[in-house]
Parts: structure tokens; C-alpha cells; sequence
């Protein structure tokens, strides 16, 4: 689907960005959502390709531990536009501090589990 393509329904959001309808309709809940997700005549929801594209983001930032309220402090200072620029990359820069340091704690993780597998073959 493109920017300008119509939109779809939940069920089609959820396909598209992996999530399940539960999760997209908390995101909404939460206000996390940048705008109000449209609706159809029926007031079934309809997503459209920036909608996607948000949530396929926020995904990226909760997959990397983001809390939610840092995740609503970062939408919120979107909806501030541009003045809010210096601001967004300064949060996105902390949050990159963190994952690095995750990723460093994970690597050194599995360099642990490889040299107890590597021990334990030497062992057959």
C-alpha cells in the first residue's frame, strides 16, 4: 500500500505491520496514534498508509524497550512540529544510548552461552 492508496481495516493494519487489532487499538487508546485513525460510514476503523508507517516506527520503538511514556513523549513533541525538532533528536539520541548498551550487554551474553556450548562439545 502507498501514502495515497485507501485505506484499510484494522484486521488489514494488523497483517501489514504484525500486529495483532488488541495492540493497534491500544495504541489508539493510549493517544499514541498521531492523528484519530479515520472511520468508515460503519465507524469501523480505517488506516491509512502513514498510519502504517507510524505504527510500524512505534513498533520499532517499543522493540527496542522504549517505555510508553517515553514513546508519548516523543509523539507528543511530533505534534508540535517542527519546534519540537531539537527536542525529538535529543530523546532519539538517549534511547540510542540505551539500545547500544543493550546490545553490548546481549553480545557479551551470548559470547558466555557460545563458550559454555564450545565447552560442552569438547565434552561428546
Amino acid at each position: 500500500m502507498t501514502l495515497v492508496d485507501e485505506a484499510v481495516s484494522i484486521s488489514e493494519a494488523a497483517e501489514q505491520t504484525g500486529l495483532s487489532t488488541h495492540t493497534l487499538r491500544y495504541y489508539e487508546r493510549e493517544g499514541l496514534m498521531l492523528g484519530g485513525v479515520g472511520r468508515a460510514s460503519s465507524t469501523h476503523r480505517r488506516y491509512t498508509g502513514l498510519d502504517i508507517q507510524w505504527v510500524q516506527f512505534l513498533t520499532k520503538l517499543r522493540s527496542t524497550a522504549m517505555p510508553i511514556a517515553r514513546v508519548r513523549e516523543y509523539v507528543d513533541f511530533v505534534r508540535q512540529g517542527d519546534s519540537s525538532f531539537a527536542a525529538r533528536l535529543a530523546l532519539l539520541e538517549a534511547h540510542r544510548v540505551s539500545v547500544v548498551a543493550q546490545l553490548d550487554e546481549m553480545t557479551n551474553s551470548l559470547a558466555a552461552i557460545d563458550f559454555k556450548i564450545a565447552t560442552y562439545r569438547k565434552g561428546i
